[in-house]
């Protein structure tokens, strides 16, 4: 039998209703713009489809609004090096999302408070370009649960599993096909 994704996160930059038609509960939807200022009144309209789909809504980079708009959760960006999660109550089901590239990125995430590492670049070719075997690796550097992301394609999501993955992140994956 086939090992199912427990959880998969697509990244989107832009409200789009058509972003979330096809998706499964099993994916999570992180919201990142850093290029305007947030519209809180987009992000409330696009959590409570989120909710009313039973998609999980994470806000990227800003804890303090997350909190108050109610969203699943925070994703903290490897350029954020602020340990602000000490001293602030987090509702129970609120999960903190962070990433990492190297082993004092992945430290500086769990001092963070960050429960789910997204560990970049797997298989896309950028400056953070890790591959498999220094994926692997840094992976060990951490009990927290791990996310692959970067280049993820239907043509290696087979390798995901090899590594013994079962959470994915993307965005191309998700704009060229709709997930099953």
């Amino acid at each position: 039998m086939h090992k199912i994704f427990l959880n998969k996160y697509y990244f989107i930059d832009k409200f789009d209703i058509k972003n979330i038609e096809n998706l499964d509960k099993r994916t999570s939807i992180i919201y990142r713009n850093y290029t305007s200022e947030l519209n809180t009144s987009d992000i409330l309209k696009f959590r409570e489809i989120c909710k009313k789909k039973k998609i999980k809504f994470y806000l990227s980079n800003n804890l303090k609004l997350a909190i108050k708009l109610n969203c699943d959760g925070v994703y903290i960006p490897a350029f954020n090096k602020f340990t602000f999660t000490r001293g602030i109550f987090l509702k129970r089901k609120f999960d903190v999302l962070g990433s990492a590239h190297n082993i004092q990125e992945i430290r500086h995430k769990e001092l963070q408070g960050v429960k789910i590492i997204f560990i970049s670049s797997i298989f896309k070719k950028n400056k953070n370009y890790l591959g498999l075997y220094r994926f692997k690796t840094l992976k060990n550097f951490t009990r927290n649960k791990i996310v692959g992301l970067g280049g993820i394609s239907d043509k290696n999501v087979k390798l995901l599993k090899i590594l013994g993955l079962e959470n994915f992140a993307g965005i191309s994956y998700f704009k060229k096909k709709p997930p099953q």
